[in-house]
């Protein structure tokens, strides 16, 4: 994504700043006996984890919140959001206020709008698309005496909200003491399910502890329009300054009322989008259980549907309110027939009964953790931010069946619902090696993208397909081309993720049928954006292009894209050849339906052979484009803390200017096409450029984790992780608001098994060479390979593997064949590779080719913005 834009507050210490006297900030790892970080598995230096343990106490299956606060309202909504990849709910108060940022967000659910360029050219984007926040079911209001329940300025005896990761639920219990000194007990549950794509349960239980009261409860369908309460105040976010991160905000209606219904303790809604023309109904059953005398009213407009149940309590008697919501949407079916879905989704709950759908949701989380957990035994707190972190993954991808992974998932607007290169390149391999079914079904939506990306490359006088840099609709939304539409990278990125998906698989039959067309039209693009330089080195290059360093923009041979493009030509023409020799029908097939010519596979093969790489034999590194030691060095280290990150305060042409990088972009190219660069090419470049990566985006932590392991980096590559860990959880960015990072989060995956556990995937072949980090007496996690799921240990001395399910498994350990089959194989393991325990030393000068200095400075002090 841009992390996209993502113009972020990253202090380059990380995690490693000790509080001194701050029992609520605990080390990871404690010091030595002496009280000072030590060397080695003993005593390995502290790391702390930046959250207060009084109020989020360590358990390694739950995130709990011990004490309510609204000073970060905006985090705690995303940290306690639920969702299944399709619909979701951030983890706003039941009663509606206060909140930072109320949201509903179905992934896909979007509106249009026009894109209006300052100065027009030919070929910008020209209509854009943001997620709507769809009408809110979460809010069920509480009176008590007539006194509403908020939480603001309630008074509370005991407060506890906690998500568990084994079963999807989020609780919350509390006992307030209203105004009228009545003790009121209160608990609620949450859950947005696995197992029924579009299903929502909610429910609240009231009990008087002393007093009799009258209880009034309120339970809603409200259409909040975007941003605004049904008090019309407007979201606290939607106040906030300057931020390219955030969604645009709608200036007209979105959502015209189509229908509303209520009666026989059901309440239906439709709306349709003003300009995208998509459909959405939403449907809530409720029932009460109660021995308290009561009546109830049932009431729906256009905007606003209310159960409202009122109750004459008495002490220890308690009511329980059970609340079912069934959310459709479409592209265009009318709102009636999605009324129908509704109400049948409504009616087999109904049917089957509120335990069934628990039950159903525990099932499904048992299989998930059994494939996908990853364990630091010895570690509870970091324990518990991994698997904090993993089952946001399931909770973006699950159930999204064949639309994209959006930035933030389903727990909030962030960079307007869009689908990026994240999918493919972070949150693809977890999905490829854990659950191979979602990985097929985010690849077959870039498939069902394909015809707008072909149109795309016609708008960019180019051959074959372009993909969007950010969609949702499969057209592209950037409106900043040079950080965005300019990134070609994404073509290479989403073949190299459905490669690497076959090969892992073995899934040919979706490779012959629709995956060759990727390939093939992806091939087709760099064929055709590339051209010969026959009058100097003879080699393939590419201009105009922007890497994933969005702080460097518009160059040419971009170290990134054309490492990335080799692949992608390469491996079309081998799919191809493949089909020819193997599968002569289905070869036939593509030649008549893409008019492919055996010649272009021959130019695709010859182009990834002389593909330019660029390379310094001065610095002895890779430069990360041709011009890019051309300019001077940006020196962060002397950069004052308030001019960070630099996109807030410095203008792009300022940033362009020097060698300054906002994401790994040679660093991430090392780890991706890891085989084509030796371990002192990789500790070179890694040398070089880290001290110049500012950490203004959570795209590069994992991947500078991943690379300072395998160089040799330990304690280096530990902080990176840490800070990418808690990312969201102690909102180190400082946008924790607008969502999760799901990005991040499976960037945490990526780095706890391929840079700590040392897997890497050679054209199918996995291999292993663990770095596990001192202080770590074990890393365990599982993989899926061709159906088989292997359980992985890595210990100091050994690495064990152990078949649990499918046939026996090949891999290679340090070049070593092994054979997992139904008994447990343990490999000795001499050492965890080169260990340098110095920080990456940052050299302020160095001497071109030319001979010219490089020099390091700091540009003269911008002006904040906004």
């Amino acid at each position: 994504m841009s992390d996209h834009d993502d113009v972020l507050r990253a202090d380059r210490t990380f995690l490693d700043e000790p509080r001194p006297g701050d029992p609520a900030h605990p080390p990871l790892f404690p010091p030595g006996p002496d009280g000072m970080p030590g060397a080695g598995p003993d005593h390995p230096p502290p790391v702390h984890d930046h959250l207060d343990r009084s109020r989020f106490p360590v358990d390694e299956w739950r995130l709990s919140e011990r004490v309510y606060s609204s000073a970060d309202l905006g985090v705690t909504e995303t940290m306690f959001a639920v969702g299944n990849g399709y619909l979701g709910l951030r983890g706003n108060v039941e009663e509606g206020r206060e909140s930072h940022t109320h949201g509903t967000f179905i992934n896909g659910f979007h509106e249009t709008w026009p894109i209006r360029h300052a100065e027009e050219a030919f070929g910008f984007a020209r209509v854009g698309q943001t997620i709507v926040n769809a009408p809110d079911t979460k809010t069920i209001k509480l009176y008590v005496d007539d006194e509403p329940l908020l939480l603001s300025v309630a008074d509370l005896e005991s407060y506890d909200r906690s998500l568990d990761f084994r079963d999807g639920v989020l609780t919350r219990e509390m006992i307030w003491r209203t105004p009228a000194n009545k003790r009121v007990q209160i608990k609620s549950t949450r859950m947005v399910s696995f197992a029924q794509r579009h299903l929502a349960v909610m429910t609240l239980e009231v009990t008087m502890l002393d007093w009799r009261a009258p209880v009034v409860i309120s339970s809603q369908v409200l259409n909040r329009q975007d941003g605004r309460d049904e008090y019309h105040v407007t979201a606290a976010a939607m106040g906030e300054g300057f931020d390219p991160r955030k969604a645009e905000a709608f200036a007209d209606r979105v959502l015209q009322p189509q229908s509303h219904w209520n009666g026989d303790d059901r309440i239906i809604m439709g709306w349709r989008t003003t300009n995208s023309k998509m459909t959405l109904a939403v449907g809530v059953d409720h029932t009460i259980e109660t021995e308290n005398a009561y009546d109830q009213r049932t009431d729906a407009d256009e905007d606003l549907g209310k159960m409202v149940y009122r109750v004459q309590a008495k002490p220890g008697v308690p009511i329980r309110i059970t609340k079912v919501a069934a959310y459709h949407t479409s592209r265009g079916v009318p709102v009636r027939e999605l009324v129908d879905r509704c109400r049948r989704t409504l009616d087999r709950v109904r049917e089957q009964g509120i335990e069934r759908q628990h039950v159903d949701q525990r099932e499904w989380l048992d299989a998930f953790w059994l494939r996908s957990d990853v364990e630091v035994p010895g570690h509870p707190a970091l324990q518990q931010a991994i698997r904090w972190n993993l089952f946001q993954l399931a909770q973006a991808s699950a159930r999204a069946e064949q639309s994209g992974v959006p930035a933030k998932g389903v727990t909030g607007s962030g960079y307007g619902g869009h689908y990026f290169w994240d999918t493919e390149i972070y949150v693809l391999p977890f999905l490829t090696y854990t659950s191979p079914w979602m990985a097929r079904s985010a690849m077959r939506f870039r498939y069902n993208m394909l015809d707008a990306a072909r149109r795309r490359a016609e708008d960019l006088t180019s051959r074959g397909a372009l993909f969007p840099w950010r969609t949702i609709n499969g057209h592209e939304a950037s409106a900043y081309y040079a950080a965005g539409t300019a990134q070609y990278h994404i073509d290479a990125d989403i073949a190299f993720a459905l490669w690497k998906y076959v090969k892992a698989t073995g899934d040919d039959d979706f490779m012959w049928r629709e995956g060759a067309d990727v390939m093939v039209q992806t091939a087709r693009m760099w064929a055709d954006l590339g051209f010969w330089r026959e009058d100097g080195d003879g080699a393939f290059h590419i201009h105009g292009v922007t890497g994933p360093d969005e702080y460097t923009t518009v160059v040419n041979d971009n170290l990134f894209t054309n490492v990335m493009a080799r692949f992608n030509l390469r491996q079309a023409a081998e799919t191809v050849r493949t089909m020819e020799a193997y599968h002569p029908e289905e070869y036939r097939r593509l030649v008549d339906r893409l008019d492919l010519y055996p010649e272009e596979v021959e130019e695709w093969a010859q182009a990834a052979d002389l593909m330019a790489i660029p390379y310094d034999e001065t610095t002895g590194i890779h430069p990360q484009d041709s011009q890019f030691l051309e300019r001077e060095v940006w020196d962060l280290a002397n950069t004052p803390a308030d001019r960070r990150p630099l996109l807030l305060y410095y203008h792009p042409l300022v940033i362009y200017r020097f060698q300054v990088v906002k994401q790994a972009d040679v660093v991430l190219a090392l780890f991706l096409q890891g085989d084509h660069f030796t371990l002192e090419e990789k500790k070179a470049d890694f040398d070089y450029y880290d001290p110049i990566t500012t950490g203004d985006s959570t795209l590069s932590g994992v991947v500078q984790s991943i690379i300072a392991a395998e160089v040799g980096y330990h304690r280096l590559a530990l902080k990176y992780f840490v800070s990418s860990l808690f990312v969201d959880l102690a909102d180190l960015h400082h946008n924790a608001s607008d969502g999760v990072h799901v990005a991040s989060t499976g960037g945490v995956w990526t780095a706890l098994v391929f840079g700590f556990g040392g897997m890497r995937d050679d054209n199918g072949l996995l291999t292993f060479d663990p770095r596990l980090p001192d202080g770590w007496d074990a890393l365990v996690f599982r993989f899926t390979s061709r159906g088989s799921r292997v359980r992985a240990e890595v210990r100091h001395d050994q690495l064990c593997f152990a078949l649990e399910t499918g046939a026996p498994v090949e891999v290679r350990v340090r070049g070593e064949r092994v054979v997992i089959d139904s008994a447990s194989v343990t490999v000795p393991l001499a050492d965890q590779g080169p260990r340098i325990d110095a920080e990456v030393a940052f050299s302020r000068t160095g001497r071109r080719e030319d001979g010219s200095l490089i020099t390091a400075s700091v540009p003269h002090s911008g002006r904040a913005r906004g």
